[in-house]
């Protein structure tokens, strides 16, 4: 998927751009003392070898919510039943999240 989507612009890879910068925001707040190491598309959000624990994931969606819409003029909402009702966590990777708003995307589209 290398062309823009539904009309917004927006690349896959200029999402997970997004994603990761904004991951880099929510990791530098915490103060653990821990690196995380070098972040990509592969990079696990939640879960065995995560890097955010359950605040650190809201912390996320909310932050990739608000640059989507401040950036981009695109509302999504990220967290709702439709992600909850997904066999496999949208929330599992980058790139799994990539693809998730990519999805939602191309359906309002």
């Amino acid at each position: 998927m290398s062309g823009s989507l539904s009309g917004t612009g927006l690349t896959r890879v200029e999402i997970g751009a997004l994603i990761l910068s904004c991951l880099q925001d929510v990791l530098a707040m915490r103060d653990d003392g821990h690196s995380s190491g070098t972040l990509g598309g592969d990079t696990r959000l939640i879960g065995r070898d995560g890097v955010l624990d359950s605040m650190g994931l809201v912390t996320l969606i909310v932050d990739v919510e608000q640059r989507l819409e401040e950036e981009h003029d695109i509302v999504v909402v990220l967290a709702d039943d439709r992600a909850m009702s997904q066999k496999r966590s949208p929330f599992r990777t980058v790139g799994s999240l990539s693809d998730y708003i990519c999805h939602l995307l191309e359906d309002e589209g």
